[in-house]
């Protein structure tokens, strides 16, 4: 089904479908000075509408939304950032800003804070379920919902293309330093997005994600940047038991739909959320990491009927 006819069958509706016919949402494109830095981000739907947060994974951008968000926004406020060093944002130096994961995690609160956000839905995908997570930590009662999409937490789960990662945490010589520069680059990003996937699937993937990304992350000092946030990434192997301790304890509402064809997080990454959240509601899809370009239609659909559901609006 094309995007285009999407809306039609959602205007027909089910319980979180739309309720009169109507074409996409209009996304914004704005930006927002966080703590000095210019911080681009994209917005759509009603200002007082129940908040949907898209923090963006690797290598990508709130470009990866693009399309959900005019999707959701008839009903729902998207509010998707540009990073620090990613996307359209600013790139300020690394003694005016940590490029860890703890720095981005704490970039996400202080966003969410000047933007006067105070209750949100958060999707949680790659590296923006760790700074979602962590964000969600720190306020659970702000949380209304979660909305999981390849972005794991389970270490006994990580799928087969961890290894060169692994080997990197567990002896950071300087030739694995170099593999890792190397991966950052245009063919790198590509297989980002379509290394995995099958090949019917893999036309579904546009050329401009990976294009997109690497002409804007290619700069000397956005490069390493990179590099140093995919060394980091070892970090966040010990925040996993305290975020699977989150779910536990609070139970927020969650939507597990997920990409099972993903080299870093196949099915059982997706299961094992299970443990932790009994009585999420879980999806696989045929797709892979990437599946809001392989599966838009399916994900919008599960989507808008959870919301539906767990954030009801006028």
């Amino acid at each position: 089904m094309a995007v285009s006819g999407l809306f039609d069958v959602l205007a027909t509706a089910q319980p979180g479908g739309v309720t009169r016919e109507q074409g996409p949402t209009t996304v914004s494109h704005r930006t927002v000075d966080v703590d000095g830095i210019e911080t681009f981000y994209r917005e759509a739907g009603p200002e007082d509408a129940p908040v949907v947060l898209l923090p963006h994974g690797y290598p990508s951008s709130s470009f990866q939304f693009r399309n959900l968000m005019p999707a959701l926004g008839d009903r729902w406020r998207c509010v998707a950032p540009d990073y620090p060093g990613f996307g359209y944002s600013a790139t300020p130096a690394p003694d005016r800003f940590s490029y860890t994961f703890a720095g981005y995690a704490d970039f996400l609160c202080r966003f969410t804070e000047v933007l006067g956000l105070t209750r949100y839905a958060i999707y949680l995908h790659d590296y923006g379920a760790q700074f979602g997570l962590r964000l969600a930590m720190r306020a659970p009662e702000r949380v209304t919902a979660l909305i999981i999409q390849n972005g794991d937490i389970y270490e006994d789960q990580h799928g087969p293309k961890y290894k060169p990662l692994k080997d990197y945490w567990a002896d950071p010589t300087e030739e694995g330093r170099a593999e890792l520069a190397a991966a950052v680059s245009e063919e790198g990003f590509r297989d980002e997005f379509v290394g995995e996937i099958p090949e019917h699937l893999a036309d579904r993937v546009s050329p401009d994600l990976w294009r997109l990304s690497w002409s804007l992350m290619n700069r000397p000092d956005r490069r390493e940047n990179l590099v140093n946030l995919i060394a980091d990434q070892a970090r966040t192997l010990d925040w996993f038991a305290e975020e699977q301790a989150y779910l536990r304890e609070h139970r927020p509402p969650a939507l597990i739909v997920w990409g099972p064809h993903d080299g870093y997080m196949p099915e059982g990454a997706a299961r094992a959320y299970l443990r932790d959240l009994p009585d999420a509601e879980l999806h696989l899809v045929d797709g892979g990491h990437w599946a809001l370009e392989t599966n838009l239609d399916e994900v919008v659909s599960l989507v808008r009927d959870f919301l539906g559901r767990v954030l009801p609006t006028r």
